[in-house]
């Protein structure tokens, strides 16, 4: 098995929730945990033990959907399976890890109609991570497991992906004015370049090997390229003129994990969520001294965040089930409990024309909520596919919103009338 190999199917399993009770492991055998008995048992440990902790497949909570998309990512990060043994794994996994009850969506009725559209991403199991709508209409995501970017034009359905560098494990994505693709390279600590008319890819690799697994990119108003670093906890821009890029650790220490990155109206000084502490900070575009705001409840988890017209940012609250309002001049929280409750894990989250628009990703099937600042009214809709998990959204040129749905292998768009 390839070193990009080991990387990948090490993050498979890292990514599953656990939500059942913890199982220890069997003593004196690294690894191992008592499997249930099942015809595939002796194949699960022996070609999915050599790369995980299994303690994750014990612990997960999957629907049998949402299993099949696990084998397809172990076989698209290169697992050592033919396809039959990958249905059996499959079959085994479903039978005796069955999915648990989650909380129920509620839907809430109100003033806008959304329409669903949703395409299979061309490698199965990819796990398409975030979305990027161009200017041309087009619609671009981070196949992450499959090493992979893909490109969607909505208007025809056809659908594309370019090959990247071992390993890469492409995250967030942003472009530039030429039309240029960059993503957070987040299982090869480097932050990559794809020109889309050539194919060829530039990579900038990160000056500290701590600086493993870059997270979200985004451009400022002058052309800097701002990045977070989130278990590698630091916070970064590069100089896509020069190549030089700089690197702060937060002053808050070890495991805050920066996340989210925005910009306010000036355009030029970054602000980011920590997903490991309670905290919101901004970044001098100058100095890089990191400033840090402590938000009043000690379980906040901000994950993505979007900004409003009024310099107002806006998060969801992962731990509390709540959509948060944070005030940067002077401090204040704001905070309204999500329509479908505490558990509810609010994830992608975008704005467009000052309304706020999440899914609350812990749901099945997830929903879309839209927030109006003005009425301070909820709406929801279930998402049909399922959604999976959508971990990030962002506006299209048209208002729409464009998602990726990782835990489906799907990309979508919310048509918003």
């Amino acid at each position: 098995m390839t070193k990009r190999s080991i990387l990948i199917l090490a993050s498979v399993f890292a990514a599953l929730p656990a939500y059942a009770q913890v199982v220890e492991p069997v003593r004196g055998v690294p690894g191992n945990f008592p499997l249930p008995e099942g015809s595939a048992k002796a194949l699960v440990q022996e070609r999915c033990i050599g790369c995980h902790d299994l303690r994750r497949v014990v612990n997960s909570n999957y629907s049998p959907q949402e299993w099949q998309n696990v084998v397809n990512m172990m076989m698209a990060a290169g697992a050592p399976i033919n396809q039959d043994e990958a249905n059996q794994i499959r079959d085994y996994l479903n039978a005796s890890f069955p999915g648990k009850p989650r909380p129920k969506p509620v839907v809430i009725d109100g003033p806008a109609k959304v329409e669903f559209l949703a395409w299979d991403t061309p490698t199965p199991g990819s796990r398409p991570h975030d979305p990027l709508a161009m200017p041309d209409g087009s619609i671009w995501w981070s196949g992450q497991f499959a090493n992979k970017l893909g490109r969607l034009d909505p208007q025809s359905g056809e659908l594309r992906e370019y090959p990247l560098p071992n390993p890469a494990g492409p995250h967030g994505l942003i472009n530039d004015k030429d039309g240029n693709i960059w993503y957070a390279g987040n299982f090869g600590g480097h932050i990559g370049k794809l020109d889309p008319k050539t194919g060829e890819v530039k990579v900038y690799k990160l000056p500290d090997p701590k600086a493993r697994d870059p997270h979200t990119p985004l451009f400022d108003k002058n052309g800097i390229l701002w990045f977070s670093v989130q278990n590698g906890g630091f916070m970064g821009r590069l100089d896509p003129k020069t190549g030089d890029i700089k690197l702060v650790t937060p002053t808050g220490g070890p495991g805050q994990q920066p996340y989210a990155l925005r910009f306010l109206s000036d355009g030029v000084t970054p602000w980011f969520s920590y997903f490991g502490s309670n905290k919101l900070a901004k970044v001098d575009p100058v100095t890089m001294e990191v400033k840090e705001y402590v938000l009043p409840d000690s379980r906040t988890r901000a994950r993505r965040m979007g900004v409003t017209s009024d310099d107002m940012i806006w998060f969801g609250d992962w731990s509390n089930g709540r959509l948060n309002r944070f005030d940067p001049r002077t401090g204040e929280v704001k905070s309204w409990p999500g329509p479908s409750g505490q558990a509810s894990q609010p994830y992608g989250f975008t704005v467009i024309n000052d309304v706020i628009w999440y899914v609350e990703s812990n749901l099945r099937p997830n929903t879309l909520v839209r927030f109006d600042p003005k009425t301070e009214q909820f709406q929801t809709w279930i998402i049909p596919s399922g959604g999976g998990i959508v971990r990030h959204m962002m506006p299209t040129r048209d208002g729409d919103i464009a998602m990726a749905m990782s835990g489906l292998s799907k990309v979508g768009v919310a048509i918003v009338k």
